[in-house]
């Protein structure tokens, strides 16, 4: 029977398990607005199915995806946008949540700490970003609302990751 140590995850296994966690974290506070404000889909339907069938009026990850595309020579037909929403999607959360997690490795360097910081850099960078790719508007375009509803759920996705990447050191420390 393998020990428990053998079990827990590595550093950077845990660091993609923490971007998960973040990423459904902050999913999770996105349904319960849409919820709240009258949407019926069940959660699964929401996260994977209810992109528009094209890229015009998709959300920011499907256009992302799209443009990347565009940049190594392929073409997605416009009944890819759902697909390509949820791969981005997914890909960035557990690319921010993976560098989040593991620079909380970094002495006096506080998992939490770490993870908020990564939210509010993930948040940050959209804004910086995604205006240049025509993807997002300018920062300031938005109104106060719409940017607090969006850190936000950043925030949420950062101290998720945080509070999952001190939980897994923890477990891995107790066993050794």
């Amino acid at each position: 029977m393998p020990k428990l140590k053998t079990l827990l995850p590595s550093a950077t296994s845990s660091a993609i398990i923490a971007g998960a966690a973040g990423t459904l974290a902050m999913d999770l506070v996105l349904y319960r607005r849409y919820r709240t404000g009258g949407g019926q889909s069940p959660f699964v339907k929401w996260e994977f199915a209810s992109v528009p069938p094209g890229f015009d009026d998709a959300p920011a990850p499907a256009k992302l995806g799209r443009s990347i595309a565009k940049a190594v020579g392929v073409d997605l037909p416009e009944s890819s946008a759902g697909v390509v929403n949820s791969i981005v999607h997914w890909a960035t959360g557990l690319g921010w949540g993976t560098a989040g997690s593991l620079a909380s490795a970094l002495p006096k360097v506080r998992a939490l700490s770490a993870g908020v910081v990564t939210g509010v850099s993930a948040w940050g960078t959209s804004y910086v970003l995604l205006p240049k790719l025509d993807i997002y508007k300018p920062i300031n375009d938005y109104d106060a609302k719409t940017l607090w509803q969006d850190l936000s759920a950043h925030l949420v996705f950062g101290a998720t990751i945080g509070a999952t990447t001190a939980l897994l050191r923890s477990a891995r420390r107790l066993t050794s």
